[in-house]
């Protein structure tokens, strides 16, 4: 195909509206820690670009998105971006550009699961973990769902990663969590997040942000990516609303809550994005608002310290997201129907593509994390995490 400077222009900007939701991931994460800890919070989510951007261009790529090997990993054929170059590659974009995009998605992905190790993890444990996460993880998903893989082949949506992104990190959040342990003192000290505003900052740019997450996932400047674009706000919107009228009810609206309302809305119609209009928007985010604290409700209430949710809000919600596509796809937005259109069987690939993702991430995590604690060991010595992790491990400080 012809490459179109319109279409090439639009994923250009998406892919930098993508990278600025990696730091936003920091910034609301560091929000969320103590202040002896906002370095390294903040810290992780830039290393976690870092590492994936060399990982994707060495490998990751082709894992992803070389030739289909049985259905599950891509080949080697596009190792070190082999023939990926400045023709349209992907539609009418370039062939470069398309890997770009896909590059920052594996980056936010790896980012989000920091919340498993928040104020406890090892710098050194983390990058090689990391890497072994991205390769064993997330790259097989992504050729599942997008890559020629055995999920596409069977028919499952995934317009912009309720799959690949959401439920990879929120579940392989839950298995990383199970590993390294609590942190020291939870559920005995106090654990509020030191700066709130610090947290919300970080959710506006998030929300900015999923405009070229989702509306970017359309890779062409168009009707869909507008569609796109308005059901991801409406979603963000309602998920916002509800998890401030759910908290409300238990005493006090919270702000916290509002802007974690409205991440997991924008997590919920990532993979329905470009298959629903905006009414169906509505209650998915709706849905993903409530559901999605209740299920941080759920954690508290076992003890599990999974400091930050990724689990509750990406994990749970990506999961409702993938099910809720193969209920609400319109065949007029994006040419799939789903069961309020009959479509059994669309609901039923939804079912088994979200399914799959839970498990494989959840089991390949919690082996990963094994390993390198037992060969490097995930957290810090007990003095290192009363100190902090800014103090140990980068010897610095986040308000001198």
């Amino acid at each position: 195909m012809v490459l179109d400077s319109g279409d090439t222009a639009w994923v250009l900007v998406s892919t930098a509206m993508v990278m600025l939701m990696i730091p936003g991931v920091g910034l609301f994460y560091g929000g969320l820690v103590r202040k002896k800890d906002v370095v390294s919070m903040i810290g992780l989510s830039f290393l976690a670009l870092a590492l994936v951007s060399v990982q994707w261009v060495l490998v990751g790529y082709s894992l992803s998105f070389g030739a289909d090997v049985g259905g599950f990993i891509g080949g080697l054929d596009l190792l070190g971006l082999k023939g990926v170059g400045m023709d349209a590659g992907e539609g009418t974009i370039p062939g470069l550009l398309f890997m770009a995009f896909q590059l920052v998605f594996a980056g936010i992905t790896l980012a989000i699961i920091t919340s498993a190790v928040a104020e406890r993890v090892r710098i050194g444990s983390f990058i090689v973990f990391g890497l072994l996460w991205t390769t064993l993880v997330y790259d097989p998903l992504a050729h599942w769902a997008w890559g020629g893989g055995w999920a596409g082949q069977l028919g499952a949506l995934d317009f912009a990663g309720g799959t690949v992104v959401h439920i990879s990190s929120g579940f392989g959040a839950l298995a990383l969590a199970l590993v390294i342990g609590k942190r020291i003192g939870f559920g005995d000290h106090d654990m509020e997040p030191h700066n709130i505003p610090m947290t919300m900052i970080g959710a506006a740019l998030l929300w900015f942000g999923w405009f070229g997450f989702n509306a970017g996932s359309a890779l062409a400047a168009d009707g869909l990516a507008a569609s796109a674009f308005v059901v991801t706000n409406v979603s963000a919107s309602a998920g916002a609303l509800a998890w401030l009228f759910a908290s409300w009810v238990r005493g006090k609206p919270s702000a916290l809550g509002m802007v974690s309302g409205a991440i997991a809305g924008l997590v919920a119609i990532t993979p329905a994005a470009g298959f629903v209009d905006p009414l169906s928007a509505l209650v998915i985010g709706g849905v993903a608002g409530v559901l999605c604290y209740r299920a941080l409700l759920f954690r508290v209430g076992r003890g599990l310290d999974e400091s930050l949710d990724a689990w509750a809000v990406h994990g749970v919600g990506g999961l409702w997201g993938a099910v809720a596509t193969g209920i609400f796809a319109v065949e007029a937005v994006g040419g799939a129907s789903g069961l309020l259109q009959g479509n059994v069987d669309q609901f039923v690939a939804q079912v088994i593509g979200a399914v799959a993702a839970v498990v494989y991430a959840f089991v390949v995590t919690y082996a990963i994390a094994k390993v390198v604690d037992a060969t490097m060991g995930l957290r810090v010595t007990e003095d290192e995490e009363y100190v902090g992790l800014d103090i140990s491990q980068h010897g610095e400080k986040a308000y001198a």
